[in-house]
């Protein structure tokens, strides 16, 4: 949890980065399935878990319900939630945490009724939960505002919903809940990203009949008792993506392992496009030092395009890019932030709007002190001091805890001169 001291980094940058590096088990996956665990009084167990910062939260709100959760091993537990008690559930952490909200998609399906405050996390945006309540209304569900809060109440159950956007918690949500309807449901509209994918395979192992998932229709059998299951969490795209960016900014010769490389093909691509060099493996990436980068334009899409969570990493390469390179992240209107910090660092970017940026380059960022104000933003930050010339300081790095795994001593091991520091 939340460390009672603040820390920061602490980088010289003008390092590229050289040797290898291991990604860890994938944080957004986890998520789902931590949820899941709710909707059987059956042991269920996770294994390569990432040990960050939100994992311990979920966990956290889990005991508070009286969950029995145990280590089996480093990155590996067991779970028995046979005597859940919403009473005890605790709102302070659902309030800090945007992940929260895919508990209630389970609590509703097997308490018929749950009342939860407006959940947290990043700050990139409004980021309204709209999306998950018009979803579970669809399903017959009650939606009733209570003061920051919401109740929702199972009724008569129905069994399409369509959703107005490509959302992944609120797709992870209403499987969640059609997963105890013994029923079938159809979701239209669903996203298709690799969370959902997982999700789909562990409610599969409980019992749950699922068909198309990783398309934008899934059909869901649920049934009204679902069994214990075991899942190992496949590695983590976005930190694979982050370290890929990482090494390519740097111009460095870097391995990187335990990639999922399906879930980055677009990515790839476009890197290959803008005259990044690299090596694929069976399960690997290994970036090699550029010659010649051209960057035009970079746009974060639903999978398969380029996810919002890496283009901020994206943005730190274009900085290096001879010439303009348009920047467009129609999801959030505070992904963009960053730039204003890639600015202060010596950068020239213009906002055309709140989704919209056009950096010139290449230019020479310059060491600066800094403030992480988001995770992908925070880790963006860490990618620029790495190029920067001098001293860079980010403060807040409790936000890049979050999502990385003591990302300093991984990347202190590929030559990096960052180290972390109590304030």
């Amino acid at each position: 949890m939340k460390r009672d001291m603040p820390e920061k980094f602490v980088i010289n940058g003008g390092r590229p980065l050289r040797g290898e590096i291991e990604v860890r088990g994938a944080k957004n996956a986890a998520f789902p399935i931590l949820a899941a665990s709710l909707l059987t009084r059956e042991q269920c167990e996770i294994s390569n878990l990432p040990l960050i910062e939100d994992v311990f939260r979920m966990i956290e709100i889990l005991k508070s319900m009286d969950s029995e959760i145990s280590w089996t091993g480093e990155r590996s537990i067991k779970i028995n939630n046979s005597k859940i008690n919403l009473v005890k559930i605790n709102e302070e952490l659902i309030c800090l945490l945007r992940g929260s909200v895919l508990f209630f998609g389970p609590l509703l399906a097997r308490f018929g009724k749950v009342r939860f405050p407006q959940p947290g996390g990043c700050v990139i945006g409004a980021r309204p939960i709209d999306t998950h309540l018009d979803g579970f209304n669809q399903l017959g569900v009650k939606v009733t505002k209570e003061g920051k809060g919401y109740l929702l109440e199972q009724q008569k159950p129905r069994d399409s919903v369509i959703l107005n956007e490509f959302s992944v918690t609120a797709t992870e949500n209403l499987m969640l809940f059609a997963s105890l309807l013994p029923q079938k449901t159809v979701i239209k509209g669903a996203d298709q990203d690799y969370q959902v994918q997982e999700l789909a395979k562990f409610l599969k192992k409980m019992g749950v009949k699922i068909q198309g998932a990783g398309n934008h229709q899934i059909s869901i059998q649920g049934a009204k008792k679902l069994k214990g299951a075991s899942h190992r969490l496949i590695y983590d795209p976005i930190e694979a993506g982050t370290f890929i960016l990482t090494a390519a900014a740097t111009r460095g010769n870097v391995l990187i392992k335990n990639v999922e490389i399906k879930f980055l093909e677009l990515p790839l691509k476009r890197l290959k496009d803008f005259g990044v060099p690299y090596e694929v493996g069976q399960n690997s990436i290994r970036v090699l030092p550029w010659k010649k980068l051209k960057i035009d334009k970079v746009q974060s899409l639903p999978y398969p395009g380029i996810p919002s969570d890496l283009q901020s990493a994206f943005g730190v390469l274009a900085t290096q890019s001879p010439g303009s390179t348009l920047v467009h992240d129609p999801l959030y209107e505070g992904r963009l932030r960053y730039l204003e910090d890639l600015n202060k660092m010596g950068a020239e970017i213009y906002f055309a709007d709140p989704h919209r940026a056009v950096i010139n380059g290449p230019t020479q960022l310059q060491g600066r002190e800094l403030g992480s104000l988001d995770l992908r933003g925070g880790a963006a930050l860490i990618i620029a001091g790495l190029i920067a010339k001098g001293k860079t300081i980010i403060h807040n790095i409790y936000q890049i805890d979050r999502g990385y795994e003591k990302i300093e001593e991984r990347l202190k091991k590929l030559g990096a001169d960052i180290k972390r520091v109590k304030i």
